[in-house]
Formats: structure tokens, C-alpha cells, sequence
């Protein structure tokens, strides 16, 4: 008797399988069981030195500019994806400063007790992980102006503030923890190598022989934040102003 073999079909694009692999998009027939092999796997290739976020920390540390132009331009699997690098390292600076007690000191809420302005900075404040990527949208907006006459559009700008506050939180992480076990106030002077490496960084990007750009990637990077605080600060007040009414 003939034996009759069921067809096959890929999961993901439901063309016909005859090996082991898609002939059309590459996805296995079958997925391997999920299992403690596959999680120790998948933390691998997250700090994976070659590929992952050890390299790509090196490589920010180093060479921020033309690290960023390749990713955008020639090459988008030597670095970790932008997203979740700025995630990772705002989630490292979370769960650092409430482990460490460390204070921050970049925003307070003084003399605006219960008001929504308040509790909108306190939020940033116990937050600052995560508040510093909703700030990359106005330090980009900034830097689209300072730098018009380059040749990125707003989202490439975005890449380019993933990778670099990426590289700045874990900066004041560092700088953090350090103050947290000596007791030494260090945690300004973190601050202003993070400002430092931002300038650098976002000034080697759009073209390093040019002094200026150095002066212009900082001064985006304060007329963002305060932009950010200043709208946040308004916010508040109208939300008062709607409650009082």
C-alpha cells in the first residue's frame, strides 16, 4: 500500500514545506519547544559580545558616530535594535536608582504640593528611565532645527537619541551606584560626563571636524529637556484649572 504524506505549510507565510526550513521566507517547519535551553539561549545573544549589547556599548563608547551612520546606512544587525537598547538601559537605571537609593537631582517639585504639576514631576522623577525617552522627542525636535542642513529625517534623529541617552543612562548609573556604596556626591559630576558624552556623540554623528556642531548638539539637548519640563509644567496647570473649575 502507498504510503500518502500530508503536505506541509509554513506557519508564517503558509507556502508549502518539504524540508526542514521555509523555501520562502526561512522560518523552521516546526519551532523547537520553549524550555530552559531556549531562555539561556535567548540571554545569550542579548549579551552576546559580537552582536549584542556588550559590543554595541563598545562600539557607542568609542566610535558613537559612525557606529549610528552604519546602522542607519549599511549595516542594521551589528548593533542591538535602537528600542529596546534605550529600553534595557532605562531599565537598568530604574531598577539601579530604586535598588541604591540614589537621588537623581535633575527635577524637583518643590512648593507645588498637591497639584497635578507635582505629581507629574515626581513621576519623572522617580521615572527618569523612562521620562528620558518620551524627552528624545523634543531634544530630536531641536536638533532637526540646529541641524536642518543635514540630510536625516526626524526618526533617523530618533535612532541617533536611542543610542546615545542609552549609553548616558547607564553613565548616571554607574555614577550612581558609585555614590550610593562611598557616599561620595559623584552623582553631578556623572551628569556632566553624561552631557559631555551627548555633545560628543551627537556632534561626531552629523560631522566631528566641525567644533560647532559640538556647541549645537549640546545646546539641543538643554532646549529639549527644558522645552519638555516647560510643556509638562503647563500641562499641569491646565489640569488644575479643569479640576478647579
Amino acid at each position: 500500500m502507498t504510503e500518502i504524506k500530508q503536505t506541509a505549510f509554513c506557519n508564517h507565510c503558509k507556502c508549502e514545506v518539504k524540508g526542514n526550513f521555509c523555501p520562502n521566507c526561512g522560518n523552521p517547519r516546526k519551532l523547537k519547544r520553549i524550555n530552559s535551553q531556549y531562555i539561556l539561549s535567548e540571554i545569550a545573544s542579548v549579551f552576546n559580545f559580537h552582536k549584542g549589547i556588550l559590543y554595541t556599548i563598545r562600539e557607542l563608547l568609542l566610535r558613537p558616530g559612525k557606529s549610528i551612520q552604519s546602522f542607519i546606512h549599511e549595516d542594521r544587525k551589528r548593533l542591538v535594535k535602537p528600542i529596546i537598547f534605550i529600553l534595557i538601559c532605562s531599565l537598568t537605571y530604574t531598577l539601579c536608582q530604586q535598588y541604591f537609593q540614589f537621588e537623581d537631582g535633575y527635577i524637583k517639585a518643590n512648593g507645588l504640593e498637591e497639584s497635578a504639576t507635582s505629581k507629574i514631576l515626581e513621576w519623572i522623577q522617580k521615572n527618569y528611565g523612562y521620562a528620558n525617552i518620551l524627552m528624545a522627542v523634543f531634544i530630536a525636535f531641536w536638533i532637526k532645527i540646529l541641524f536642518r542642513k543635514h540630510n536625516y529625517n526626524f526618526f533617523e534623529v530618533l535612532i541617533l537619541l536611542c543610542f546615545v541617552m542609552g549609553i548616558a543612562m547607564l553613565i548616571y548609573s554607574v555614577f550612581g551606584i558609585f555614590e550610593s556604596i562611598s557616599h561620595l556626591k559623584v552623582l553631578p559630576f556623572g551628569s556632566f560626563i553624561g552631557f559631555i558624552y551627548l555633545s560628543w556623540a551627537i556632534g561626531q554623528f552629523f560631522d566631528k571636524s566641525k567644533k560647532l556642531n559640538y556647541f549645537k548638539a549640546f545646546l539641543s539637548y538643554i532646549l529639549g529637556m527644558l522645552t519638555a519640563i516647560i510643556l509638562t509644567i503647563a500641562t499641569g496647570i491646565l489640569i488644575d484649572l479643569l479640576i478647579k473649575r
